[in-house]
């Protein structure tokens, strides 16, 4: 099932995603993809790094022993065809083609094979990354650093899944979820040891090797298999 949060004459509305009509508890709407906007109203996204081997290889960053992990406050989020906006402080943008977990309900101490009671579904998150600026919380974390969407999808195995990443019709990644070093269960578990995770919050688990950068004017579409495509075009600030 495709979860969806949209904008209608009627203000947002929640509901499930049928081919250009969403279907909410008092009302059906027909909504384009303009319309829709991010699938979650999170408190914190928490963005895990350095997760596949790839990654490691392209960065020359060293093996972590544990989840690697930062988070995005919530006014990085833009929504499916939102324009990601290029801030006029970095010469150097760059995106990451990212697999993410909803919560459903708030949760701590969570095993890993407890992992799905608690997650409502998953969705597509481009992780933009102004690499020359210092530290992670710059680098990633200012506004409209977190396009998600299109919506959640309900039934899937988030272990095994397709995925690449299109930019200005240039593939630039492509992968498979089994690749990571830390599967989403064991990084849902492991963040959930160190915060109590609330309902709507992100999780999401890093990104292959994204060789190069993005201009304005550039189409980035990541495709996850099974979920969806999220599309978003940079834009001058």
């Amino acid at each position: 099932m495709r979860l969806a949060r949209a904008r209608t004459d009627d203000g947002v509305r929640e509901g499930e995603y049928r081919d250009g009509r969403l279907v909410a508890d008092d009302a059906e709407y027909e909504v384009d993809e303009g319309d829709l906007l991010p699938p979650c109203d999170p408190d914190a996204l928490f963005c895990v790094g350095r997760n596949f081997a790839a990654t490691l290889d392209q960065m020359d960053y060293e093996r972590p022993e544990e989840p690697d992990f930062f988070i995005k406050p919530p006014h990085s989020l833009l929504g499916h065809r939102d324009p990601i906006p290029y801030p006029r402080w970095t010469d150097e943008l760059t995106y990451a083609g990212e697999l993410a977990a909803v919560i459903d309900e708030p949760c701590a101490d969570v095993e890993p094979t407890e992992v799905p009671e608690y997650v409502r579904g998953y969705t597509v998150m481009n992780d933009m990354d102004a690499l020359d600026q210092q530290g992670r919380t710059a680098r990633k974390a200012f506004t409209g650093s977190g396009p998600l969407g299109p919506w959640l999808e309900t039934e899937v195995d988030p272990t095994a899944i397709d995925m690449y990443t299109d930019v200005a019709g240039e593939r630039r990644q492509e992968a498979n979820t089994e690749l990571m070093l830390f599967d989403p269960y064991e990084v849902v578990s492991y963040l959930s040891e160190h915060f109590t995770l609330r309902t709507g919050d992100v999780v999401a688990f890093g990104s292959p090797a994204n060789p190069g950068l993005v201009e304005p004017g550039d189409s980035v579409e990541i495709t996850y298999e099974g979920i969806g495509t999220l599309v978003n075009e940079v834009a001058a600030e």
